[in-house]
C-alpha cells in the first residue's frame, strides 16, 4: 500500500471518531473525577462510622459521668447538686482506704509486673533457637479466660489443699492464709495479676529488643563490657522510649485495677485490704445505686491520671530536648 492510500485511511477513520470532550464519559468506568469522589466517600463513610462508634461509646459516656458526677438521681427524676457527690465521696472512710490501696497496688504491680516482663524478654532474646515457642509459652496466659487463671490461683492459694502451702509444707515453713490474711491478700493480688497479663508487655519488649543492632553489642563487647553493662548501656537506652510508654500504661492501667481484686478476694478482701477506688465506684453505682457519687469518684480518678499523663508527657519532652 501507498503512502498517499495510507494517509487517506487515517483521515477517513478521524472524520468517523468524533473528538472526544472534558464532558465525555469512558464506557465502564466513569470519570476520573467520578471515580476519585466514590472512592473518597467510601473511605469517609468508614471513617464516619468508626468516629460514630467511637464517640456513642467512649466520648458521650465521658461526658454524662462529667455531668453526673453534679446531679443526683432520685425516682427517675434528676437534680443539680453541684458538689454535694464529691462531699459525699471525700467523707466516706473508705474513701482514702481505697486510695491507699490502689497506689499500694500500683507500686507493687510496677515492682512485679514492669520488670518481670522486661526480663523474661530479654532471656527469651538470649536464646538462638525456638523462640516462637518461648514467645507462644509467655504469652499463653493472656489468651485464658480471667476466670479461669482465677480459679487456678485460688487452687494455688487455697489454705487447705493449695500447691503454695503444699510446698511451705515440704520445706517446713508454716502454711499462710494467702487471700484471708490482711498483710498477704494485696500481694497474692499482684502476683497473680502480674502472671495474667506479662504475655503482651513481654512481647512488645521482644520486639524493641530485636530492633537493636547488633553491632552496638559487638562493639561492646569489644570494650569488655559483661551482660549487665550491656544491658546497661545498650539495651536499656535503646528500648528507653518503648520502657517510658509502658511504663505510662501500665500505671494507668494499674490504678484502674477491679477484675482480680473482684475475683480473688470478692472485691473489699479481709479488712478491706484489696479495696480499690474502681471497687469502690462500683459499690457506689451498683450497691447503693448512688450513680451521682460513683460519676464524682470517677472523675477525680480521671482527673488524677490525666493530671499525671500530662506530666509525664512534659518531663519526657523536656528530657529528649
Amino acid at each position: 500500500m501507498s503512502a498517499p492510500s495510507l494517509t487517506r485511511s487515517k483521515a477517513d477513520r478521524s472524520r468517523r471518531t468524533p473528538p472526544r470532550t472534558a464532558g465525555d464519559v469512558p464506557p465502564g468506568g466513569g470519570s476520573r473525577l467520578a471515580r476519585s469522589v466514590r472512592r473518597n466517600l467510601t473511605a469517609h463513610a468508614f471513617l464516619i462510622g468508626a468516629v460514630l462508634c467511637f464517640g456513642f461509646f467512649s466520648w458521650y459516656p465521658m461526658v454524662r459521668e462529667f455531668l453526673l458526677a453534679f446531679q443526683q438521681t432520685e425516682g427517675g427524676r434528676t437534680t443539680w447538686v453541684g458538689l454535694d457527690n464529691l462531699t459525699t465521696v471525700y467523707n466516706d472512710p473508705a474513701f482514702w482506704q481505697a486510695w491507699r490501696n490502689t497506689l499500694l497496688y500500683t507500686v507493687l504491680a510496677l515492682l512485679l509486673g514492669f520488670v518481670v516482663p522486661f526480663v523474661v524478654a530479654v532471656l527469651i532474646n538470649e536464646f538462638r533457637h525456638g523462640k516462637g515457642y518461648l514467645r507462644l509459652l509467655v504469652y499463653l496466659p493472656v489468651m485464658l479466660p480471667p476466670v479461669a487463671s482465677v480459679l487456678l490461683f485460688k487452687y494455688l492459694y487455697d489454705p487447705g489443699y493449695g500447691l503454695l502451702n503444699e510446698l511451705f509444707g515440704f520445706f517446713g515453713l508454716p502454711e499462710q492464709q494467702w487471700l484471708q490474711d490482711p498483710d498477704t491478700s494485696m500481694l497474692s493480688v499482684v502476683v497473680a495479676a502480674t502472671w495474667m497479663n506479662m504475655g503482651g508487655a513481654a512481647l512488645i519488649y521482644l520486639a524493641a529488643l530485636q530492633g537493636i543492632p547488633g553491632e552496638l553489642y559487638e562493639a561492646a563487647e569489644l570494650d569488655g563490657a559483661g551482660l549487665f553493662r550491656k544491658l546497661w548501656h545498650v539495651t536499656i537506652p535503646q528500648t528507653r522510649l518503648v520502657l517510658s510508654l509502658m511504663l505510662l500504661m501500665q500505671i494507668i492501667a494499674t490504678m484502674q485495677v477491679f477484675v482480680e481484686p473482684f475475683l480473688l478476694t470478692g472485691g473489699a478482701g479481709p479488712e478491706g485490704s484489696t479495696t480499690t477506688v474502681v471497687y469502690l465506684i462500683y459499690q457506689y453505682a451498683f450497691n447503693f445505686n448512688n450513680y451521682g457519687a460513683a460519676a464524682a469518684l470517677g472523675l477525680l480518678l480521671l482527673v488524677l491520671l490525666a493530671g499525671f499523663s500530662a506530666a509525664y508527657v512534659k518531663l519526657s519532652r523536656a528530657e529528649d530536648e
